[in-house]
């Protein structure tokens, strides 16, 4: 209609912010650098103090303890496992032998009820 107003809302800010994120990773924008949004480069660059890089290590070298005591406990069920295997396998061929004995004994009670019956 003439001299009516588009049908068009501006975009909300999430949405603004997220054409705006697309717009840099397709390089069609380049962040302004300066600003009061912009925060100043840093004068020096930050590194970990002694206490830090102490604290680091002593997480780091607890982590590793921690772990190599998971490890030895592994390592250590490793043989009652193996054998427990060998035993599970041990009794697995006794039920399949009964189970091969019971085949063979109702087999033959069968040809005697079979035999019976004639």
């Amino acid at each position: 209609m003439p001299g009516s107003k588009p049908n068009h809302k501006p975009a909300s800010k999430p949405a603004r912010q997220l054409l705006f994120s697309e717009a840099l990773h397709h390089k069609r924008l380049t962040p302004t650098t300066t600003g009061p949004h912009v925060s100043p480069p840093p004068t020096e660059p930050t590194t970990m103090t002694d206490k830090d890089h102490s604290t680091t290590m002593e997480r780091i070298l607890q982590e590793i303890t921690t772990v190599s005591r998971r490890i030895e406990g592994m390592d250590a069920s490793i043989p009652s496992l193996t054998l427990e295997t060998k035993y599970m396998r041990s009794d697995i061929a006794g039920f399949q032998s009964r189970v091969t004995g019971l085949e063979q004994r109702m087999g033959s009670l069968e040809a005697q009820a079979n035999a019976a019956q004639d």
